[in-house]
């Protein structure tokens, strides 16, 4: 079969190991009174007590997973494997594993054999014991703390994985795979590592000796089809008429600074509002990994690249972003600001980029512009708090808040429009608040997007000039009191 050795090769494999004295038969299984004295002295472990459910595996699972792992790995040409789709790998490993536990004697039920097939799979074509968390679309956060430690979280709630590895060094050994297929690396050197999945999906890698019981893998997961505003209605994050609010926001190139904490979905908000960019725009994605999902056919991606061993080679945000101002932009999309390249977003933002879009972390509009304020101060520029403060009114038109509820349910829960300046105050004014009122008897917030009775908000000669203000005002008075 193509990607095959010769099925003689495992025989003559077999002949030469059986003729070894120590080892008359292909698997032998020690008697209980051996077994207690010494549970490391089996050389092939008894694979009838193969725990089926997820639950911790003990010694001799790994030790006949091991020994038919290494028995595949001689027995198949994984340059030819590779070339094979998904589904024809997997049948061809099925086949020359089952191959391998005929020719060695070994005795499994058929759950048993599946389940032993499924994580040798795993090994080979996926990331271990990981991959059947990576293949779920309900998974929001993967949690590995170490070895025999993870959680993920399922609508919102975070619960017990029940997944183990062998050990923290087979753990260690998927983390730096998946580093690796970005170009960087994770070792005591470089003990910290920000990458990225091939679906987006952001990873953070953090080895010992920073993390103390062994390596630690978070992973944020993004779904496989691309979320729009329509699908943030059905999940309850949005109303309609907020939706639409945002969708005119998005095509009237307004520019727009999405806030929020850690988990509270700004990134699936960003991706979303982008969907209302015209097809024919030029947009240039600015990323510490390259995470967004634009759905437009003229996109850029841009990551920036930690510096090498020898410290040298690094590339940041900025210079990403001041790069990119050469690149004939339409729009600059900045995937999270979080330092001086708050004050390049002020300036491409203030310079003919309308439509720009970033998102940083905070808790409401209020705290996002004094955030962006100290992220340019902290840049070392020597500039008056009011010219700073003047630089963002000039830039910033729209601020939009995404929460995490206590719940675990993830809402929009203001649309903020910066208005002017006031002496050295920002003032603003909301379109869309929400406001909790309740919860369910299941323990669910409850609660409306109330409109603030604003009219006429200060991009509606923006949305005139699209044709957009008969939409954006019927939005506005359908907004009132619509609870979610």
């Amino acid at each position: 079969m193509f990607g095959r050795r010769k099925d003689h090769q495992i025989e003559e494999e077999e002949s030469a190991s059986s003729s070894e004295p120590q080892k008359s038969k292909a698997i032998t299984t020690p008697s209980e009174q051996e077994r207690k004295k010494d549970p490391q002295s089996d050389v092939f472990a008894d694979v009838s007590s193969v725990p089926v459910s997820p639950k911790r595996r003990d010694h001799s699972y790994y030790v006949t997973k091991t020994f038919i792992f290494n028995a595949l790995v001689d027995a198949i040409d994984l340059a030819q494997l590779a070339k094979l789709d998904l589904a024809s790998a997997q049948d061809e490993i099925r086949d020359i594993v089952n191959e391998i536990i005929i020719a060695r004697n070994l005795t499994m039920s058929i759950a048993e054999q599946e389940a032993l097939l499924e994580d040798i799979s795993n090994d080979v074509l996926g990331y271990g014991p990981l991959q059947p968390l990576l293949m779920r679309d309900d998974i929001a956060d993967i949690m590995i703390n170490n070895f025999e430690t993870a959680f993920i979280e399922v609508n919102g709630k975070v619960k017990e994985a029940g997944i183990f590895f062998r050990d923290n060094a087979q753990l260690m050994s998927i983390c730096q795979r998946i580093v690796s297929q970005v170009g960087r690396r994770v070792d005591e050197a470089s003990p910290i590592c920000d990458a990225r999945l091939s679906d987006g999906s952001r990873v953070n890698v953090i080895v010992p000796p920073l993390s103390i019981d062994g390596p630690v893998l978070t992973i944020r997961k993004f779904r496989k089809d691309k979320l729009t505003l329509n699908d943030l209605v059905k999940f309850k994050s949005i109303t309609p008429e907020a939706a639409e609010i945002l969708s005119i926001i998005g095509r009237v190139r307004c520019n727009v600074l999405i806030s929020g904490g850690t988990g509270s979905g700004k990134t699936t908000l960003l991706n979303c509002l982008t969907g209302s960019i015209d097809l024919d725009e030029r947009i240039i994605t600015c990323e510490d990994s390259a995470e967004l999902q634009l759905q437009q056919p003229h996109v850029v991606r841009l990551e920036t690249r930690p510096a090498n061993l020898e410290g040298e080679g690094e590339i940041v945000m900025r210079d990403l972003i001041r790069n990119c101002l050469r690149m004939r932009p339409d729009r600059i999309i900045v995937g999270e600001v979080r330092g001086p390249e708050a004050f390049d977003l002020l300036q491409a933002m203030n310079t003919g980029h309308d439509g720009s879009m970033g998102t940083l972390h905070s808790n409401s509009p209020r705290e996002a512009i004094s955030r962006l304020e100290s992220m340019i101060t902290m840049g070392g520029f020597s500039l008056p708090s009011k010219t700073i403060r003047e630089m963002i009114v000039s830039s910033i038109d729209v601020v939009i808040q995404a929460s995490r509820l206590r719940d675990g349910s993830r809402k929009v829960t203001h649309i903020t429009e910066i208005v002017g300046l006031q002496g050295e105050v920002i003032t603003t004014q909301d379109l869309i608040v929400f406001e909790i009122e309740g919860e369910d008897s299941k323990g669910r917030l409850e609660g409306k997007h109330k409109s603030t009775g604003i009219a006429r908000p200060v991009f509606w000669d923006r949305a005139r000039y699209f044709g957009e203000e008969k939409r954006l005002a019927n939005a506005l008075d359908l907004a009132e009191d619509k609870k979610i």
